[in-house]
Order: C-alpha cells, then structure tokens, then sequence
C-alpha cells in the first residue's frame, strides 16, 4: 500500500485510482451506518466515540476491510483473516480483488459491520498486553542461588512459569521452618530443571 501522506478520504481514493470504484463502494457501505470517518496513519479509518472500529485500505493485489477487533466476529463466511499471524490478536482483514466480489457480498458485509458497532457498544474488546510483573523472588531463595553459581545457572534457564511457581511455594509458607523445609525440597529439583509439580503431570 503506497504511504503518500494524505488529508482527506476523497485524496485517499484518488491515490489509489485502480481500486477507486471498490473504495468508493466500501466508504459507502460505512458512510451509511454511525460511525465517524477519519484519517488515521494515511488510511481511512471509522470511530464510535473514538474508538477505531474499522478501516479500508488498498494493496498491490487486493482492497482491504479491517475490523480492529475482528476477533470477536462470529464470521460466518469465514471471510476474515490475520494478516500478522502471532503478532495481531484482534485485528482481522477481509480482502477483495474487484467491485463485483465486494457487490456479492455486501449485505454480509453490512452484518459484519452492524456486528461491530455492537460489538464495540458491548465493550468487547482486546486490551493491550500489560507488563510482565517482576518476579519477587524470596529472600531465602535469593541467599541460596547468590551464594551457588550452578544453582544460579539452573534457577535461570528455568521458564518464567517454573520459576514463579518456586518463588510462590516459598513465599507462602508461614512459618520460618516451614520456608527452610520447602528450601531443601526445591534446591535439588531446580538443580534437575523441573517443575515444582512436573511429577503430578
């Protein structure tokens, strides 16, 4: 998709001169419903209550309708894909080739759409991923790996999974000698690279 800067929706469409026709019909189909048209990264983009909801966009190949929180979709036509597979957790595409493919689907596409406005009032939506919580590890726990280099080693080559689980069985036993049993337990376990509850699995 050519990334000319552009002001308007209109300048967007006649940018893209070979998919003006499906772009026009696509902005319709939006222009019809409640939702806000904007120009947001260079590309049209539809809002309720500033919420972006949808965007039209134009590939080499391809005219693009994309639905921010796509996931949620019951997509009936199986019509919607990931473009970032592994990168994008709710934002899904459906892609035409000519104003004829989107003119058969167009009441589909008005469901969808009506779909997501609703979807959107509902609150349905994909929230970004916050940041990981630092790992507390106890102190006695922390004393015993500072103090053996090969501990050390093998508490790090641990997952984040495994590692939270030893910090939690430590941190939760009340008593001091309950915390120093629990030690003894896990410092070999550690040492073998398992799971606090690999055994039960």
């Amino acid at each position: 998709m050519a990334m000319q800067k552009v002001s308007s929706v209109d300048e967007f469409i006649e940018i893209h001169e070979g998919y003006k026709k499906e772009l026009t019909y696509l902005r319709k189909l939006l222009l019809d419903t409640e939702l806000d048209e904007q120009v947001k990264w260079m590309i049209p983009c539809y809002t309720l209550n500033n919420k972006n909801l949808i965007g039209i966009g134009a590939f080499k190949k391809y005219v693009g309708i994309w639905f921010y929180q796509g996931v949620f979709l019951k997509d009936p036509l199986n019509a919607l894909i990931n473009a970032q597979e592994g990168k994008t957790k709710a934002m899904r595409q459906w892609r035409f080739q000519s104003i004829d493919e989107i003119k058969k689907h167009s009441s589909s596409l008005k469901k969808y759409i009506a779909e997501a406005i609703q979807n959107q009032k509902d609150g349905l939506e994909v929230k970004p991923d916050r940041k990981k919580k630092k790992l507390e590890v106890p102190t006695l726990l922390a004393e015993a790996i500072k103090k053996d280099k090969k501990l050390d080693k093998a508490f790090t080559t641990l997952t984040d999974y495994k590692k939270k689980e030893y910090c939690e069985y430590i941190a939760e036993a009340k008593r001091e000698a309950t915390k120093l049993r629990r030690l003894e337990k896990i410092l070999p376990m550690i040492m073998d690279g398992v799971g606090l509850n690999d055994r039960y699995k």
